[in-house]
């Protein structure tokens, strides 16, 4: 059965990783991205241009950091929304502050993953970040079974 995954993430390295896990592990899936959470929530709910999101996703992979609506701000307004607050969230972050982890905690997320870096000049090592998405997304989607 075709997994719907509704990614929100401005990082357009971190979209091609996930976008590569997630052929390498070979689960039938729809990724869709959104940049931020207003595009997310505008997707979910749809607009005068386009219908709310049937069948809504499977699983939302979040960012925490992104322009316009971060991911705290959207995690917010979507346990608030009747029709979406059940919906399963990832968060997929390179914070690992612990005051992060408790809000989203609160917020009712159903997972927090810290994104690899490389330490030496703080870039995202794309080996690192490949080989990160398909362990948990792996993970993740077969617990949606």
């Amino acid at each position: 059965m075709k997994k719907i995954i509704l990614l929100v993430e401005d990082d357009e390295l971190d979209i091609i990783s996930v976008q590569r896990a997630l052929k390498k592990i070979g689960i039938d899936h729809e990724l869709i991205t959104a940049y931020n959470g207003v595009e997310a929530l505008d997707k979910l709910r749809g607009n005068s241009h386009r219908p709310p999101m049937d069948p809504l996703p499977d699983v939302i992979l979040l960012d925490i950091n992104m322009p316009k609506m971060n991911g705290f701000q959207f995690l917010s307004v979507l346990r608030e929304d009747a029709a979406l607050k059940h919906l399963k969230v990832i968060v997929m972050t390179t914070s690992a502050e612990e005051h992060d982890r408790t809000v989203t905690e609160k917020l009712g997320v159903s997972g927090y993953l810290i994104k690899p870096l490389n330490f030496t000049n703080n870039d995202k090592r794309p080996d690192s970040m490949d080989g990160f998405v398909q362990f948990h997304l792996r993970h993740i989607l077969a617990n949606l079974e």
